[in-house]
């Protein structure tokens, strides 16, 4: 009896330190990521807003996150990244689901305070804070918070969770000029356990017929193969080398305790039929070449589009089952 008192004692001091450990990894990754890794503030003019400066989140409202990805690539000292690649996620904690908003970057929007111009190059002219406001312009949606990524930070995330399981649906292949090839894109269709390099070749790659409608739909499908992975088990075991492999890539105005709930919200959330959509969808948007090739959408009906898309699941298209809710109506193919 004495010697499974020990045992149990031990497993008792085990597990204590171990759920130290990660409670650890997670408050210092969380504290790391709102210095300013990916954008200074001596370059945005300090506009970028602060974790403490935004309400709590209650963990019932829906919560909408823009996701920004930029190339940091020949960026001076006295200037903004450009933003490849911006993606709204918008989660409904209540039914347990998430939709992601691809916004193309090409579309031609007003941005606060600096007349029309491409949505990506708000970034460029005010930070995250003009970004995040010019897209909650364009979208209708309450935007306040944010997440940054540079190239290196995505593939050091793919790197860290081992890797991707993806169906490349063709035969890529483009020499990028700049960087010595560095980004070039080389990728044999089939299904492929993509790295980093490889991932990142893939949610780059616009040159198809479709041009960046496709490379968005892409990068819709690697993130919801992303967010799967991170919830098996034998990713969150690793889950502390992971955050301290991404720490350096990644910026965000998300407040510690908010990342806490978020991150246990993120374990129930249904990644089997997320909604993923195109902004502006097909038909809400003409063709110009004001300044250069942009797309001018109808705002009101992209905006009523996406009330449409964030209506609560009806019983006749869902069946919510300890948590998990299936969704065909929902998940339309833009």
């Amino acid at each position: 009896m004495r010697m499974w008192k020990r045992v149990l004692l031990l497993m008792l001091v085990v597990v204590a330190a171990t759920a130290g450990y990660y409670g650890y990894s997670f408050y210092q990754f969380a504290q790391d990521i709102q210095e300013p890794n990916v954008i200074t503030p001596a370059l945005d003019g300090g506009a970028s807003t602060k974790a403490a400066e935004i309400p709590e989140w209650d963990g019932e409202e829906r919560v909408n996150i823009l996701l920004m990805g930029v190339d940091r690539r020949g960026m001076k000292n006295n200037g903004l990244p450009r933003s490849d690649s911006m993606m709204l996620v918008s989660i409904d904690p209540v039914f347990k689901r998430y939709d992601v908003f691809s916004i193309l970057r090409d579309t031609y929007v007003d941005i606060p305070g600096h007349g029309s111009s491409r949505i990506n190059s708000a970034i460029v002219d005010g930070g995250p804070e003009l970004a995040m406001k010019t897209v909650s312009q364009f979208t209708g949606l309450p935007v306040d918070r944010y997440v940054i990524t540079d190239f290196e930070g995505f593939k050091a995330l793919i790197d860290s969770v081992g890797g991707v399981e993806i169906d490349v649906e063709k035969n890529m292949y483009y020499h990028d000029p700049t960087d010595k090839g560095v980004y070039d894109i080389n990728l044999k269709k089939g299904l492929q356990q993509l790295d980093g390099d490889k991932a990142l070749q893939y949610v780059r790659f616009r040159h198809d017929a479709t041009s960046d409608y496709t490379r968005t739909e892409r990068q819709r499908k690697l993130l919801t193969a992303v967010v799967s992975q991170m919830k098996s088990g034998a990713t969150l075991m690793q889950l502390p080398s992971i955050l301290k492999e991404v720490t350096p890539y990644i910026q965000t105005n998300i407040s510690s305790m908010d990342m806490l709930k978020l991150s246990a919200l993120g374990l129930k959330l249904n990644t089997v039929e997320p909604g993923n959509y195109q902004l502006p969808p097909m038909g809400m948007f003409r063709e110009s070449h004001r300044a250069g090739a942009v797309l001018i959408p109808d705002v009101d009906q992209v905006q009523s589009f996406i009330q449409e898309k964030l209506q609560p699941p009806t019983e006749a298209s869902v069946s919510q089952t300890n948590g998990t809710t299936e969704s065909n109506e929902n998940s339309t193919p833009d």
